[in-house]
């Protein structure tokens, strides 16, 4: 049986345990670091993220002219979460992270190369509570590949990369410990099928949350969203099946907050999917319809992103069937139509400005035929009665409406043909709100009807709810130790990142403000690091 040793032992590849391993290095202390997929994936999921990263008073808000503040932060995050009176040390992490984020992650991003997109995004604005006041949502040019790519580059070039040990391939089972501490780890090689045993004084869990592994999913469904959806689509890591989070329980830690996840309602079926049930999470188009499973326009408050996720959810699962379709034409798609995550962001991702330009002028054309073309959520007609066929014929049954279809399409229509002044209808005085911050402008339609000879042929998309981030986890103190039932530090173990719910086993209550998860991982990796420095 190989037998590893070394001060630390991080179990997990992401981009927190690169965080917390490169502050070890800066300390002089010997890491290993044991990562279940392949080398090529190394930095876990945020290898594939779009790179949105929540900083407050940062220097590219200041130079939009947008005033910011630590108060005003932490007073959004705090209507956002809606903490309990429990949750001490999710809302303490809270705390923590609005008043280090730009010092301790941005500046330290900043360090290794990463840049950012001079626009700020202004995201979960708030809709039945106050969300972000002011944008904070910050784009990494070269999106998460970029700062993965970026934080791996100044791992192995780091001047006591000799004290650093990488194997992939190596699923762990279980925690191990000695004399009333956690003493290192066993598990499997994948690759030769040969058990392992790594030793360490220091272990840190750093291997993702509980949200690709959709059964596990199901049974923590929140109660607010009623029986978990049939079908289910997965957007998490495809080894974030929450097997360390058990492995820490069995040692005493506790885990909580399970059932507090950030999915997406608008997700489509991968087109050359990697895992089974793979997902995209689209980022839906403010000038699309939303309708429900019948074609029925979703209402009376009509859905409309970027002002709060977590209702876009609740809303379509209490649907009779939780599923939906968003309804536009070619013209709102290749204005508004996006995808969340660096795959089908090549422009950003390959930091390929003259490319970033061009979609944004001239509408993102290849996105827009790759999707039409290649994934069997969309389909598109030249007139709504053929639309509905194709929509049903999808779905293999009548469900769709073409009456609401008409009606819902109708209504929308005649609103705008009567004048800017008399639009009397929700989603467009959203989309009047929305074009007003130059940040939204620039890839919003102004106020576009749907059946349009002009702008078609008719696009619908089937979409599903999508898994994505668990909020909750393994619960952790202020220095990412684990603690026990009892509220004590159990010895020699840390989690950080994503398995600590990013920080006290959920520092974000029930809704995130968005670009706080890379920032959570890197914040809750550093602090780990610090701790075990014996710095704090």
């Amino acid at each position: 049986m190989p037998d590893y040793r070394s001060d630390v032992l991080i179990v997990g590849g992401g981009i927190a345990g690169i965080a917390a391993a490169l502050d070890l290095l800066d300390g002089g202390k010997s890491v290993l670091m044991l990562d279940r997929d392949e080398a090529s994936a190394f930095g876990g999921l945020a290898r594939e993220s779009f790179g949105g990263m929540f900083f407050v008073d940062s220097p590219e808000q200041r130079r939009q002219g947008i005033r910011d503040s630590k108060d005003l932060a932490l007073a959004d995050w705090c209507s956002f979460a809606e903490f309990s009176p429990d949750d001490r040390w999710p809302r303490a992490w809270a705390e923590a992270y609005v008043e280090r984020c730009t010092a301790d992650v941005y500046r330290w991003v900043r360090r290794y190369g990463v840049s950012f997109l001079p626009v700020v995004n202004w995201v979960e604005r708030g809709e039945f509570r106050p969300g972000n006041s002011v944008p904070r949502f910050h784009i990494a040019w070269g999106t998460g590949k970029g700062i993965a790519e970026a934080l791996i580059g100044a791992l192995r070039a780091h001047p006591n990369a000799g004290r650093l040990t990488l194997h992939f391939n190596h699923r762990v089972e279980q925690l191990t410990s000695r004399a009333g501490r956690v003493s290192g780890a066993t598990g499997v090689d994948e690759k030769t099928g040969a058990a392992f045993e790594a030793e360490a004084e220091q272990v840190v869990i750093a291997a993702g949350g509980i949200n690709g592994d959709l059964d596990r999913v199901r049974q923590n469904w929140h109660r607010d969203w009623g029986t978990p959806p049939k079908e289910l689509l997965n957007g998490s890591h495809r080894f974030a099946d929450g097997r360390l989070h058990v492995a820490a329980a069995a040692v005493g830690g506790v885990l909580t907050h399970l059932d507090k996840m950030w999915n997406y309602a608008a997700g489509v079926h991968h087109p050359r999917p990697r895992k089974p049930h793979h997902g995209l999470s689209l980022v839906p188009p403010r000038s699309a319809l939303w309708l429900n499973w019948r074609g029925m326009r979703m209402g009376p408050q009509p859905l409309v992103s970027g002002f709060d996720t977590r209702r876009l959810v609740t809303d379509i699962c209490a649907q009779e069937r939780p599923y939906s379709w968003q309804l536009m034409n070619r013209k709102i798609a290749l204005k508004e139509l996006a995808i969340s995550g660096a795959e089908f962001n090549p422009s950003i991702r390959e930091k390929n400005k003259l490319g970033f330009v061009r979609d944004i002028l001239l509408g993102n054309r290849w996105l827009v035929n790759e999707m039409l073309d290649n994934c069997e959520d969309f389909v598109t007609a030249s007139s709504l009665p053929e639309l509905v066929d194709k929509m049903n014929a999808l779905q293999g049954d009548s469900a769709v409406d073409l009456g609401a279809v008409e009606d819902a399409v109708g209504r929308y229509d005649a609103t705008i043909a009567r004048g800017e002044s008399l639009m009397n209808d929700e989603q467009l005085r959203r989309i009047a709100y929305l074009r007003r911050y130059r940040g939204d402008r620039i890839r919003l339609c102004k106020f576009q009807p749907i059946n349009d000879p002009k702008a078609l042929p008719l696009i619908a998309v089937r979409e599903f709810i999508i898994s994505r981030k668990s909020l909750g986890g393994i619960k952790t103190d202020l220095a990412s130790r684990v603690l026990d039932s009892a509220g004590q530090p159990i010895a020699g173990l840390y989690a950080v990142g994503e398995a600590a719910g990013f920080g006290g086993g959920g520092m974000h209550g029930l809704r995130a403000l968005e670009g706080t998860f890379l920032g959570g991982c890197i914040l809750s990796g550093r602090i780990a690091a610090t701790a075990i420095d014996g710095k704090m």
